[in-house]
């Protein structure tokens, strides 16, 4: 069975019960907090799980007269209907070994009652038993075909809880929570279905009913001395009837136990009658127990999660499915005409975005180009080139469509020559970057009639600038003129938010930084460390920016360049103004609040996140600040006033400044070769050190730590030396 069979019947089904499913998990999260909330009433004694017959039924005819009832639920809360020694009738939750009333049996609310009846039947009575039975049984099928596309995805069981590729989050979501509810949602479905069976008559049982022979001796027993109320826990009971009539040897005490029913000889405390469920009955109490979580309150939490993580499937299902589809691909020419074939093998779709661009221009000038999935490979007789963009699914394995392609290109073999050009598309951070686009690049290599246009070329991470290039080598070798800019390959922009200006500084001759201080509207979340992406223009192209916190706004410090995009954009902007952009989280670069100790390095503008750090630095951990600048100018003298206050307030320890085109010429790596004896001490003690600025300054400083600490590579400092250079 094909991968794609798995994926068309996981989505058919989703998409039949989805509604249904979208009623039960909201319902279902809502009993699950019922369920939870039941357990805290706190009706339950100590020790219950100790306590016997004997023990309990004595001390409760003591306390009342009469006793009619008592019942022991699933919360192991005892209720009693008794009266009392006035004739006063009682029913309450109870203390089984006291007697004493600990509260009144309170119904269950409206609400709750409510939630019940749509879950149950969806007020539809029998037909709504019958549909969501039936739901049931396709939530087990859409788990298990999702258990298969996993162990697909994953080369195997062997893999299935390895590393997930992030693609984007609806698809990574997806799969890693499938993966941490698989049990409680298969238990759900599982339950469900076999609660249904049983509602249908399509599984059930008969129960057996043993006849105790009774001994001639009639001499009565007081309660406490009866061996079967000695045996019987009451955590096992879920039912008591008292004899009507004391000391009438025709009534009995009847235990209705977990697995059985019992007749209780009252005088002489012989077991009657022994009726036995069967163990269909008391598998319906387990599957009601486990689809409920009524019996235990963390069984509860984790089938309320379970319910309210359906909902995301759902959401992230569709998201995924019309992502999918979101690229829409016209061919204006046959297959048999087309001179450019661009076959595509894409998992998530965004293959085919880039394909399907390179396709669009190649119509617009007036080429015959036709697209088509890897799958779909077939004689094409007026072929010159093929184009094949394909990602790797899984650990190094074809994706969804492009199943059985080497089979394919093997069958069909080309009856003239054709050039061919192979675009992989990946992630360095797997050990199988593109394994499948070498694989393809490989078998076209073994075609008698295929020769290569251009070597295999990858890209990472959808990288815009990567793609680029490839078309670029492209232009040269071909005559037609596909665009190499960036913009015309990137996705819409998304999650655009607004900032106000609320300062920015000028330049001078002697200082080309400039600062800008933006309120963010409405509530957005960011740290020190975190990036500011703006869009200058509206061709895409991204700026990124490092974020100081102060205040809760924004402060950015930038470097003027001239007809620089980002820097003109935000110089010519003025107080009062509104911009677009998105806070990029940088987890790898927030202030270590558990550090021993810290050392923060920058150059130029790379001291803007370092500022809001050390403002936020309310536990004092000691902070040295190393700074390098070209002039001793207006602006370093502000960041000197603002460490020296630092300092006095205790949030900074040390504050060293270095200007190289002064006359007492100083390099931000003077300060840290001067300082050696600190640094390499810093790192022995599990210290942090923070560089931030330009790439060349991270390589210098590197290059000086391995100088000072010679006897361990840099990479064994895991986590303490984080940076942010550009």
């Amino acid at each position: 069975m094909t991968l794609s069979i798995w994926r068309y019947a996981h989505l058919a089904l989703a998409i039949i019960s989805s509604l249904f499913l979208l009623i039960l998990s909201v319902t279902g999260v809502i009993l699950a907090i019922g369920a939870v909330g039941e357990k805290t009433q706190g009706y339950k004694v100590p020790d219950f799980d100790k306590i016997n017959l004997a023990q309990s039924i004595p001390a409760l005819c003591e306390v009342y007269s009469e006793i009619t009832e008592l019942t022991v639920d699933h919360n192991q809360f005892t209720t009693i209907e008794a009266f009392d020694g006035e004739g006063n009738a009682m029913k309450g939750y109870v203390d089984p070994r006291t007697g004493a009333l600990l509260g009144e049996i309170k119904p269950q609310s409206d609400f709750i009652q409510w939630n019940i009846a749509l879950h149950r039947s969806l007020f539809l009575k029998e037909p709504g038993r019958i549909i969501v039975g039936v739901v049931s049984f396709l939530l087990l099928l859409i788990t298990i075909s999702g258990i298969v596309l996993i162990a697909k995805r994953q080369q195997g069981l062997r893999n299935f809880f390895a590393k997930i590729n992030k693609d984007f989050f609806s698809q990574y979501f997806h799969v890693v929570s499938g993966r941490v509810f698989l049990i409680p949602v298969l238990m759900l479905a599982l339950t469900g279905t076999h609660l249904f069976m049983v509602r249908v008559g399509l599984a059930g049982g008969e129960n057996r009913t043993i006849d105790h022979l009774s001994t001639e001796d009639v001499e009565q027993k007081a309660l406490v001395d009866f061996p079967v109320f000695q045996q019987t826990l009451l955590a096992d009971v879920e039912k008591i009837e008292f004899p009507f009539m004391p000391d009438d040897p025709d009534e009995f005490y009847v235990l209705k136990l977990k697995d059985r029913e019992l007749y209780v000889h009252q005088i002489t405390g012989e077991i009657v009658e022994e009726t036995r469920y069967p163990y269909s009955l008391l598998l319906e109490k387990l599957s009601f127990d486990l689809h409920t979580g009524r019996t235990n309150a963390i069984w509860a939490v984790i089938l309320g999660f379970a319910s309210l993580n359906i909902l995301f499937f759902i959401y992230t299902g569709f998201a995924i499915t019309f992502r999918r589809k979101g690229t829409k691909v016209k061919n204006k020419f046959h297959a048999s005409t087309a001179e450019y074939v661009i076959l595509v093998g894409t998992e998530n779709g965004s293959t085919l975005f880039f394909a399907n661009k390179i396709h669009q221009q190649l119509l617009a000038q007036g080429h015959k180009s036709f697209l088509t999935e890897m799958s779909r490979f077939t004689h094409f007789p007026s072929a010159t080139h093929v184009l094949v963009f394909s990602s790797t699914y899984g650990l190094g394995t074809a994706p969804a469509n492009a199943i059985n392609f080497d089979k394919l290109l093997t069958k069909f073999p080309q009856n003239q020559t054709v050039q061919y050009s192979v675009i992989g598309f990946g992630s360095k951070s797997y050990p199988d970057f593109c394994a499948y686009a070498r694989q393809v690049d490989d078998l076209f290599a073994r075609q008698s009639w295929a020769t290569p246009l251009l070597n295999l070329h990858t890209v990472n991470d959808r990288s815009v600038e990567e793609f680029v290039e490839w078309v670029k080598a492209w232009n040269r070798k071909m005559s037609c003129e596909l665009s190499v800019t960036p913009a015309q390959y990137t996705t819409k922009i998304t999650g655009l938010k607004k900032f106000h200006v609320l300062e920015r500084t000028e330049v001078t001759e002697d200082n080309s930084t400039f600062k800008i201080v933006l309120q963010p509207q409405g509530r957005q979340h960011f740290r020190s460390g975190d990036l500011l992406a703006i869009y200058p223009t509206d061709d895409g192209r991204e700026r990124l920016y490092s974020i100081g916190k102060k205040d809760g706004n924004i402060q950015l410090m930038v470097k003027l360049y001239p007809s620089g995009l980002g820097s003109e954009f935000l110089y010519h902007l003025n107080k009062g103004e509104y911009i677009s952009g998105r806070v990029v989280i940088n987890k790898g670069f927030h202030f270590p609040r558990k550090a021993s100790g810290i050392a923060m390095i920058a150059n130029g503008t790379g001291i803007a996140p370092f500022l809001g750090m050390i403002e936020e630095n309310n536990k004092k951990i000691p902070i040295r600040l190393y700074a390098g600048f070209r002039y001793n100018n207006v602006l370093s003298k502000q960041y000197r006033q603002f460490g020296e206050e630092a300092m006095r307030s205790g949030k900074l320890t040390d504050f060293h400044m270095a200007f190289s085109r002064e006359e007492s010429r100083q390099y931000v790596m003077d300060l840290i070769r001067d300082e050696a004896r600190f640094f390499s001490d810093l790192l022995e003690n599990k210290g942090v050190i923070m560089i931030c600025g330009s790439l060349a300054m991270q390589k210098d400083v590197e290059k000086i730590l391995c100088e000072i600490c010679p006897t361990k590579d840099l990479a064994n400092y895991n986590g303490q030396i984080l940076t942010d250079c550009y």
